[in-house]
């Protein structure tokens, strides 16, 4: 019975060293692709297809969307807390409209470049489908269910929609062109809405044209600092291009023009699309995608600052 005990104790013992020295090892890592490198990160942010992401803060909550063509259910819902770690958490389609058209595959067909936009309580997003017009759904909570979608603007070649409501309570609608729809591209062109943003109240205006400079301009941003309208959008091409940032006093233009990111000396092609993101304690950054053929379109996130003349 002794010996049974001491071998017992034995046995607890050995165990109990070697849970010790398992403990003092060193936790495994992932060879999964990991963007968190604790204090850092690196890119890509997302080593994914995410085509066309757009992205906006609310709050200390940021959400992100992209492009999903055919797919569905449709417009992924990422959510993060740190810009760098994001979470797949919904979508915001369930169907791709119209269903009757889409009852087949239609590979690259229907959702082209969303926007995600914070309106008085409610979560937007708009997209163009190449052959049928402008969409939008919207909800109060992005993780919860989206209201049914709506066609704000018909109509083919409409695409890489994005609203904008002004101090002044009026709504803007500023969009692309996919010339293989339409018979015409590098335009970005705007239209007025109605407040609610379920219309179009006009035929549109172009606000700028890149054939000269900026062929294949597209993917238009809009935004409001400082008393002027910015304007971020890609030219150039998908795999080949660069982002412009355009500026007025005036929404319908003319805009002063910049190249403010480009692939250089690097490895990084494009970029394409992109979102402008801002923190809570003032940093300022950017989102866009690289695409790296069949590894798909993948997200990257880079430092930006404003010049002191604003630009």
């Amino acid at each position: 019975m002794k010996k049974n005990i001491l071998h017992i104790i034995t046995i607890i013992l050995v165990s109990a060293a070697s849970v010790y020295l398992n403990a003092q090892e060193k936790p495994y890592v992932s060879e999964v692709w990991t963007a968190d490198q604790g204090k850092t990160y690196k890119n890509p942010v997302l080593y994914a297809d995410y085509s066309d992401p757009d992205a906006i803060r609310v709050g200390e909550d940021y959400y992100m969307t992209a492009s999903s063509f055919n797919e569905a259910p449709g417009l992924p819902i990422l959510h993060s807390k740190d810009m760098v770690n994001w979470k797949l958490v919904n979508y915001a389609v369930t169907d791709v409209l119209p269903a009757d058209y889409f009852s087949v595959p239609k590979r690259g067909d229907g959702i082209w470049a969303p926007s995600i936009r914070f309106h008085k309580g409610e979560f937007y997003i708009y997209w163009g489908d190449p052959d049928f017009g402008i969409y939008m759904a919207k909800t109060k909570d992005p993780l919860g269910e989206w209201e049914k979608t709506v066609l704000v603007m018909e109509g083919k070649g409409l695409i890489d929609a994005c609203p904008f409501w002004d101090e002044d309570g009026n709504a803007y609608l500023v969009h692309g062109w996919a010339g293989s729809r339409a018979g015409v591209k590098s335009l970005l062109t705007l239209n007025r809405m109605n407040a609610e943003g379920t219309k179009v109240l006009d035929k549109g205006t172009h606000v700028f044209d890149g054939h000269d400079a900026h062929p294949t301009v597209e993917g238009p941003k809009m935004y409001k600092r400082n008393g002027y309208y910015y304007i971020f959008a890609p030219a150039g091409g998908v795999a080949t291009g660069w982002q412009l940032a355009l500026r007025s006093k005036n929404i319908y233009g003319p805009y002063e023009e910049k190249i403010v990111l480009e692939q250089g000396s690097t490895k990084i092609n494009g970029p394409h699309q992109g979102a402008w993101v801002d923190t809570p304690s003032g940093e300022n950054w950017f989102y866009h995608f690289q695409d790296v053929d069949a590894g798909g379109r993948v997200v990257h996130l880079q430092p930006m600052k404003w010049e002191k003349t604003g630009r």
